[in-house]
């Protein structure tokens, strides 16, 4: 059977980093458990977007260059630092706090909540308000499994470069949110803007920058070995990737119709060569139908329950593999990272998800997922010995 790790030849491409045009987009809930990351960016539609805009409120501070793609296979992902869906995560994430709901599951707090009184008591009362707002009506919902915020969240990426959500600037920056939502991000903008958007801006860019070399060097080829694994095509279209702040509980999280890959700069189970993994890994998702399917069809054909979450363990053994083994190759090495990117600890095993009710997963996974990745056996075997082996 072929070694799906083999090396093979591509072509070089420059990461462009963009902002795109408002275009309509619809989302679903897809279910997904963990985290999230940003890659290559679209080449512009239009040469207008190749050029520095002129910043406006919900626009970013630093706006995001544009460069353009060399000869070469196509881009797979577009990076995104957007105002109002910074603004929004943020919000939700201070509101929790304030209602006491946890904000990090299984790992390391978010760097972004902010410890000195300017998000608490003596904030402006335009913030307060906004929190106030945030508290009542989003600190309980989920960012990925309550449709309505993924909506939501959707419409506001969009709209990154709007001045305002209302459309009093611009028709085509009404958004169509709620009155009462709308009016607690536009009273919130100018003080978030002032006080926390520029740390948040540069810290997300930051992560990009990070990530971009990386997947310059090994982005497609995983890509195309992600498809090949999975026995499904890699999307046509660049995956969207907005990076935030805060971006929930896990880190990150992926909508799909379209693909749509949410992570936070400021969690720290997403830095270095972890966030490279969690990019790939939440891009994954859009991959994983024919994997759900094949385990639900064994488990039909054995008369047993549908395992719950081992198509998700098995997504994250998947990448964490191929990036261990790449990292173990020097095609991942960090600057200034010594040997420690040779030795790179895979996401599930440093973040313990393995000893959350998955020990069997990972039994199972080593034994009969692994030599399906070392090509020496096929899907549908492997996928049948998985369930067998529970």
């Amino acid at each position: 059977m072929r070694n799906r790790f083999a090396p093979h030849r591509v072509n070089s491409l420059t990461v462009p980093l963009c902002e795109t045009p408002i275009r309509q987009v619809t989302a679903r809930r897809v279910g997904t458990a963990a985290a999230i990351v940003a890659l290559f960016c679209a080449v512009p539609a239009h040469p207008a977007f190749a050029q520095t805009p002129v910043p406006q409120q919900g626009s970013s501070t630093r706006p995001l260059e544009a460069q353009e793609a060399t000869s070469g296979p196509r881009p797979i992902f577009e990076f995104h630092s957007g105002f109002w869906l910074n603004l929004h995560h943020f919000l939700y994430e201070q509101a929790r706090l304030a209602e006491k709901v946890q904000t990090s599951q299984g790992g390391g707090a978010a760097k972004s909540a902010p410890t000195d009184a300017n998000a608490r008591g003596d904030a402006p009362a335009a913030w307060q308000s906004a929190v106030d707002y945030y508290r009542k009506n989003m600190a309980h919902r989920d960012l990925l499994f309550d449709q309505g915020m993924v909506l939501i969240g959707s419409r506001l990426a969009e709209l990154e470069t709007c001045p305002d959500l209302s459309g009093r600037t611009m028709s085509s920056c009404t958004s169509g949110l709620q009155q009462n939502l709308i009016a607690a991000l536009e009273a919130a903008a100018p003080i978030y803007r002032s006080r926390w958007w520029s740390e948040h801006d540069r810290a997300n860019r930051d992560w990009i920058d990070g990530d971009a070399p990386l997947v310059r060097r090994i982005g497609l080829p995983l890509a195309e070995e992600l498809s090949a694994v999975y026995e499904k095509p890699w999307q046509r279209e660049p995956i969207r990737v907005d990076v935030v702040i805060y971006g929930g509980p896990f880190g990150a999280y992926t909508t799909l119709d379209p693909t749509h890959i949410t992570v936070a700069s400021g969690d720290p189970r997403n830095e270095g060569l972890a966030g490279f993994e969690i990019l790939f890994h939440e891009a994954s998702h859009a991959l994983a139908v024919p994997v759900q399917d094949a385990i639900a069809e064994a488990c039909r054909q054995r008369d047993i329950p549908i395992p719950r979450d081992l198509w998700h363990a098995l997504l994250f053994y998947t990448t964490g593999e191929m990036v261990r083994r790449a990292a173990a190759q020097g095609k991942l090495q960090l600057p200034g990272a010594g040997t420690k990117s040779a030795s790179y600890m895979p996401y599930a095993y440093r973040n313990n998800l393995y000893t959350r009710g998955w020990e069997d997963y990972l039994r199972v996974l080593e034994a009969y997922w692994q030599p399906y990745l070392d090509g020496n056996t096929d899907f549908d075997h492997a996928i049948r010995s998985v369930v067998g082996g529970l």
